[in-house]
């Protein structure tokens, strides 16, 4: 098998292409020759997508080749660069061979081509794709992650008081070609819309990663700031699919409202039932006896309470 070196330039920013087919070795290559890296952009994905994915590649095969790279001092065997959603199809399907583009590139090259291909050509949940995007730049301009943060709000001040203090800085400019090159958005959007989810709450975090919830919800949720309060809001959004207007028109009753303190606590109580209800109805707990048999047990103190009222 013959591998081939390019420059990064020549191909990390092809309008959402890795390598053009014409200009790849392609080779068919074991499925057990080739790892996951060790830090990957992705961590979620989602199952009704993958399994349309697993269908597919059953029924027409691997039709876009997955992109690897020799790994040092390990003779035949390689590491995954691009393409991670085919590789596990693949092996779900229980594909013995793949075809693969074999290239020659060095740490930072895989990594940043592994972040564009995930920024430009997969379905990223927003917080996925922000952090991809945050660690594109820190590569780009060889810094750490919080001094891009820190340069892009610094950037922000100086639109919003008309100075070019910042802005015009070599990094500065080398931050806003990145920007230009994805074609995703502009890098002001990107401070405004968001950098602020990297703030939420871990809880609402997590539900975005695990594509949950849509961030736009998430960012109105995120303004309650009773704890309990938001994390019962959040359970019922996602267990109701509650619209935007509707989360707004709940968190609108929770501040104008101005409930008591047994009203709150009632309040959340019966928001608390509803969540457990729920839960009760996806658990696998009725096949587990034992467990059932408790179930059995709170619900006759339940009853008891309520004819006791």
């Amino acid at each position: 098998m013959t591998t081939k070196r390019r420059n990064l330039k020549d191909f990390v920013f092809e309008s959402s292409q890795t390598v053009s087919e014409s200009q790849q070795p392609v080779s068919i290559m074991a499925l057990s020759a080739i790892f996951l890296p060790s830090k990957q952009p992705r961590r979620y994905f989602d199952p009704v997508k993958m399994e349309q994915l697993i269908q597919s590649v059953k029924e027409y095969g691997i039709l876009e080749n997955l992109l690897i790279r020799p790994i040092p001092d390990q003779d035949g065997q390689y590491e995954l660069v691009a393409g991670e959603r085919r590789y596990r199809a693949a092996k779900a399907c229980g594909l013995v061979e793949v075809p693969v583009t074999i290239l020659e590139l060095t740490d930072s090259e895989a990594i940043s081509i592994a972040l564009v291909e995930n920024i430009q050509r997969e379905d990223l949940n927003p917080v996925e794709e922000t952090e991809a995007v945050l660690q594109l730049l820190a590569l780009r301009l060889q810094c750490i992650q919080d001094e891009v943060v820190s340069l892009l709000y610094r950037m922000q001040n100086d639109v919003s008081r008309l100075t070019d203090n910042v802005i015009s800085q070599p990094k500065a400019e080398s931050l806003k070609a990145v920007f230009n090159e994805l074609g995703l958005m502009g890098w002001e959007s990107f401070v405004s819309n968001r950098l602020p989810l990297l703030k939420l709450p871990e809880d609402i975090l997590d539900a975005l990663r695990s594509g949950k919830i849509e961030y736009t919800k998430s960012r109105a949720i995120a303004r309650v700031k009773n704890e309990q309060l938001r994390k019962n809001l959040l359970a019922e959004a996602i267990a109701s699919g509650l619209s935007l207007n509707q989360i707004k028109e709940r968190i609108s009753n929770l501040n104008n409202g101005k409930p008591k303190q047994d009203e709150s606590e009632s309040a959340l109580v019966k928001q608390r039932i509803t969540s457990i209800l729920d839960q009760v109805q996806k658990t696998k707990v009725w096949s587990n006896q034992k467990k059932q048999k408790q179930l059995e047990k709170l619900l006759s103190q339940i009853e008891n309470l309520l004819e006791s009222d």
